[in-house]
């Protein structure tokens, strides 16, 4: 097939290319071109700004693709564009969007389900806020993705969404898991906020490949919008016991007031992974409908705890703060 991806090309795109590559598919890219990758110098590349609608037809002009995959659809002036370039000129258009369109919904609950997106949203927080910035993220997503079941509807533009939690892979550019192996290996603490701790189901992102590679070979999903995410969930400490197994060291997690990691700059560095704004889905439908299998958390963490000893990635910024971590750690009496 002939395959155009768009974006991505750090994390879930860099997987799903070399898979396509290595499956017989012609595959061209499309990005800004600014940001150096490691996939084969030969592989056709067409570099924009897709937020520059004039700058994006000029580089798909007269170009038709079997299937696009679109992993930075953003704002919903993107999903216009592209809508309208690729109208009549793909034979199935696959968007990566978030569970975030579930965190901006009233009156849902946890684990989120494909039926509870559609519904009143919640109200905007106040502005130049970090919940203002995540709930517009929110609500940019679902205006992406409104555009596009619209455009099935009216036009039969053969889109499928793919909603994702938190994404993990050795290639991750925020290196947030990263950032617990650190804290793991240096045998210090690991601080945690005391609240919310919402449970954690994230998705390993060769599953998200996974996802995308049965929806091009077998042209399901379209029109449907699915939650891609792994079968377990488990709260933080959970989570940091499997990270420990991978990593060979027991955890030491020291619960904090979140107040008083928010007020002394700890979070998100300390624990990335306690963020409130984190979705947590049901991933049933994309089971029975596209036959996911889901690979077990212990399991993948173990691997990109093997890559991530080989990539030996520089210490995320967070991390130069380890020092006073570990002081306030012992003022409350866990160190």
């Amino acid at each position: 097939m002939n395959i155009l991806i768009i974006g991505g090309t750090r994390q879930v795109g860099h997987y799903l290319t070399e898979r396509l590559l290595a499956s017989g598919h012609r595959v061209t890219l499309l990005n800004r071109g600014i940001t150096k990758d490691s996939l084969p110098d030969h592989l056709p590349r067409l570099n924009c700004d897709r937020t520059d609608p004039i700058q994006l037809k000029r580089a798909l002009s007269g170009r038709t693709f079997d299937v696009v995959v679109d992993n930075v659809l953003f704002r919903r002036p993107e999903a216009e564009s592209i809508t309208a370039l690729l109208d009549g000129r793909v034979g199935h258009y696959i968007a990566l969007s978030s569970g975030q369109v579930y965190l901006v919904r009233e009156g849902v609950s946890r684990p989120f389900r494909e039926e509870d997106y559609a519904g009143p949203t919640l109200p905007p927080p106040a502005l130049a806020t970090y919940d203002y910035e995540e709930w517009l993220y929110g609500m940019d997503k679902r205006a992406c993705e409104d555009v596009l079941s619209e455009a099935h509807a009216a036009k039969n533009f053969p889109a499928t969404v793919l909603r994702l939690p938190m994404v993990h892979s050795a290639r991750d550019q925020f290196l947030r898991l990263y950032s617990y192996v650190l804290r793991l290996r240096d045998g210090g603490p690991i601080l945690v906020p005391d609240q919310p701790n919402h449970p954690i189901r994230h998705i390993y992102a060769l599953d998200v490949v996974k996802a995308i590679t049965s929806l091009i070979e077998t042209g399901k999903g379209k029109g449907s919008a699915y939650n891609v995410s792994q079968d377990e969930t488990l709260p933080i400490s959970g989570f940091l016991a499997k990270l420990g197994e991978a990593v060979g060291v027991e955890p030491r997690i020291v619960t904090v007031p979140r107040e008083r990691l928010v007020s002394d700059g700890f979070l998100p560095d300390c624990s990335p992974f306690s963020d409130v704004w984190m979705s947590e889905l049901d991933n049933t439908r994309s089971k029975t409908e596209l036959g996911m299998a889901y690979t077990p958390m212990s399991q993948y963490l173990s691997q990109i705890v093997e890559e991530l000893t080989a990539l030996k990635p520089t210490a995320p910024a967070g991390y130069r703060r380890r020092n006073g971590e570990r002081t306030l750690a012992a003022q409350l009496g866990g160190e």
